[in-house]
C-alpha cells in the first residue's frame, strides 16, 4: 500500500498546485470528508467528493504556495507536509501543515489538516 499512498500523495499535491479540479474530485470516494482548524471561511467539516474539491478550489482562489516538504506514509494511509505561504495587502500566510489523508480501496475517503498558526490562518482566509 505504501507505494500507491506516495503515487496518491504525488497526484494530489500535483493536480492542486495546477488546479486540475477533476483529477482531486477522481482520487476521492463520494463520500469523502475534509476537516480544517479554525474560525474562517475556510474552517469545518465538509462533507462529500464535490465539496471537497469546492474547498480546494477556494483555498487556491487565495493564490497561496503549496511548497510540498515531504508524503508521509503508513501502513494504510498518507499524510502530505506542506509549507503554504501567500500575501496580500492587509495579511500574510506563512504556516506549515501536515493533511493527513485516509484511505480506502486507493482512493481518499477522509482528510483532516493540521496547522502550526491556526491564528494567522484565520486572519488570511476571510
Amino acid at each position: 500500500m505504501t507505494t500507491t499512498a506516495r503515487e496518491l500523495g504525488r497526484r494530489f499535491h500535483a493536480a492542486l498546485i495546477t488546479g486540475d479540479w477533476p483529477a482531486i474530485r477522481s482520487m476521492l470516494h463520494d463520500n469523502a470528508t475534509w476537516t480544517l482548524p479554525g474560525d474562517n471561511t475556510i474552517s469545518g467539516t465538509v462533507v462529500g467528493a464535490d465539496a471537497v474539491v469546492d474547498r480546494a478550489r477556494k483555498i487556491a482562489s487565495y493564490g497561496p504556495s503549496f511548497e510540498l516538504l515531504h508524503i508521509l506514509v503508513s501502513r494504510e494511509n498518507m499524510a502530505l507536509s506542506l509549507h503554504n505561504t501567500a500575501q496580500r495587502p492587509d495579511a500574510i500566510l506563512d504556516e506549515h501543515l501536515t493533511t493527513v489523508c485516509r484511505l480506502r480501496d486507493g482512493r481518499i475517503a477522509d482528510i483532516e489538516t493540521y496547522l502550526s498558526d491556526v491564528p494567522g490562518m484565520n486572519a488570511f482566509f476571510v
